[in-house]
């Protein structure tokens, strides 16, 4: 992710003194991504990544790494956090709530096909039928009254075309029935760049730190709109069916989720084009950032609003 903080290899070998991980070899930042300031640290016992909090309270972090955890622990490929020298994840360094995690073996895919569909799918599968067995609960931050919000933030920045668009749209989704749906711990920014993998094989989900409680339908929603659209924003239809057919392996959809289904794809794409409007119209200053495309979810709302999807 975009490098806000800035921390000496002196800083990194003080905060790692906190931890049985060894002597500091190397480390680097990641250019990736746009909220939190992250760093591959490797040590003479092991890799590791270690994310500054850029936006995030404290008091919110122990839920994104109790995720973590307990998706590592049940058989959901995710990187454990890695406890300090007192049995605490969670550490500061800047001023700055901090943690170290397990680094995973792969990269992200940029180009997915089919069998990474459907490896992905019976992962976020399997995750959505324990998503009732973790303790936690967090609101999602990013729902329809954030879109109403940053519609209204943005409104002198838009085009008359895009304002009625959007307007259209926050009117659809205030009618939506979203919070009838199944509901439990969804992953909700689950793109190409927070999967891990070595050739087809899965070998981890990362990046937790936009997980909340929602419909399940929504996060899969969200991972289907990155991992199976084309640069029109048309759905790939062989990507579309494997994901889905894995997952469902894992958890069967009941006839409300179907329903709900166009409603769902729409809002997951709203929400991302809102945030990278705002991303692009009010930066954040840092060492390196990646600001992504805006009107690659305004294609793919587009193509949801005239076309409906079997599921």
């Amino acid at each position: 992710m975009s490098v806000y903080t800035t921390i000496s290899r002196d800083e990194l070998v003080a905060f790692l003194e906190q931890y049985s991980v060894g002597e500091l070899i190397s480390y680097e930042g990641i250019q990736a991504g746009i909220e939190n300031t992250n760093y591959f640290v490797t040590t003479s016992k092991g890799d590791f990544v270690l994310t500054i909090f850029e936006h995030l309270v404290r008091d919110e972090l122990p839920y994104f790494l109790g995720i973590m955890a307990f998706l590592a622990e049940h058989e959901v490929p995710s990187a454990h956090p890695i406890a300090d020298n007192n049995g605490e994840t969670l550490q500061q360094l800047h001023g700055k709530p901090s943690a170290l995690v397990q680094r995973l073996r792969g990269c992200g895919i940029d180009h997915p096909n089919t069998m990474h569909c459907a490896e992905l799918g019976q992962a976020l599968g399997r995750m959505h039928t324990m998503a009732h067995n973790f303790a936690g609960y967090r609101e999602n931050p990013r729902s329809i009254g954030w879109c109403r919000e940053s519609i209204e933030s943005l409104a002198e920045k838009l085009s008359p075309e895009e304002q009625l668009f959007l307007e259209e749209e926050l009117q659809f989704q205030s009618g939506s029935r979203r919070s009838d749906l199944p509901q439990g711990v969804i992953h909700a920014d689950l793109f190409r760049d927070n999967a891990l993998f070595i050739d087809e094989h899965l070998t981890g989900i990362i990046d937790f730190y936009y997980a909340c409680n929602d419909a399940l339908l929504y996060d899969i929603a969200i991972t289907i709109n990155d991992w199976c659209t084309e640069a029109d924003g048309r759905i790939d239809m062989g990507r579309y069916n494997s994901f889905l057919n894995h997952y469902r392996k894992q958890r069967p959809l009941n006839p409300e989720e179907r329903e709900q289904w166009p409603a769902m794809l729409r809002a997951a794409a709203l929400r991302f084009w809102l945030s990278r409007l705002l991303d692009m119209h009010f930066p954040r200053p840092g060492e390196m950032t990646h600001i992504k495309d805006p009107e690659v979810f305004r294609r793919i709302l587009g193509w949801h609003r005239e076309n409906q999807l079997p599921i």
